[in-house]
């Protein structure tokens, strides 16, 4: 089992703020999880006792509609912190956590992160200026649901995927999503998502191998509208 104090995730998320003796205290009662891809890391509603820190792997943060259809809010990469949110409103999981590939995950205790958070300003405050960033995100992304078309912000979705999370060997995108995740991300039916991926990859912008996708012209995407 590694340290946290040795683990290099923890220069991605708010615990580099912490002292040695933080990690060695929180390395002594964290849990390592192994999570198969399409599992639940937790869900819409539950109630979080402790925070995850992604090790390795990815996961979609998705909310349920009235609808009953997904709402991809997020896609979230090995280094972040999952439930902090949750955990300092003392609220349930407001969003469901889903694995979409093979993922390890540590689980904090709540009361090592709310007695790091009282103790250490420098914890508190770099928690603090995520969750800003998180909201600064989320209002852009209203803006974008408003304003911008089906197709803009399939384009934009792509190349947000490709800046974030990067390619394979062979320049698909590492991060691969069904179409349904992508209509989800999106907010549009499934299969008005195949059919712009379809356009996308006739104009050139894109090409496919089942579900992997492949940026062929990136500045073209850009100019969507």
């Amino acid at each position: 089992m590694s340290k946290c104090e040795q683990c290099i995730i923890k220069q991605f998320n708010s615990l580099k703020a912490l002292t040695r003796e933080e990690l060695l205290r929180i390395s002594g009662c964290k849990v390592s999880r192994s999570i198969k891809k399409g599992e639940l890391i937790f869900e819409e509603g539950e109630t979080l006792n402790g925070v995850f820190c992604i090790k390795d792997g990815v996961c979609k943060l998705s909310k349920l509609s009235a609808n009953g259809k997904d709402q991809i809010v997020k896609l979230v990469v090995k280094g972040d912190l999952l439930g902090q949110r949750s955990l300092i409103g003392n609220e349930s999981a407001n969003l469901s956590a889903i694995a979409l590939n093979d993922m390890e995950v540590c689980f904090i205790p709540k009361s090592e992160i709310i007695s790091d958070l009282q103790k250490n300003s420098n914890f508190s405050m770099d928690i603090l200026q995520k969750m800003a960033h998180d909201l600064k995100d989320a209002d852009n992304g209203i803006v974008n649901m408003a304003q911008k078309s089906v197709k803009q912000r399939l384009a934009d979705s792509l190349i947000y995927i490709h800046d974030h999370f990067g390619t394979t060997k062979d320049d698909y995108l590492s991060v691969v999503l069904s179409r349904e995740d992508y209509a989800n991300i999106v907010g549009t039916a499934t299969e008005s998502a195949i059919r712009i991926l379809s356009q996308f990859k006739k104009d050139g912008l894109i090409s496919t191998s089942g579900k992997q996708i492949r940026i062929k012209n990136i500045e073209g995407l850009k100019r969507i509208e």
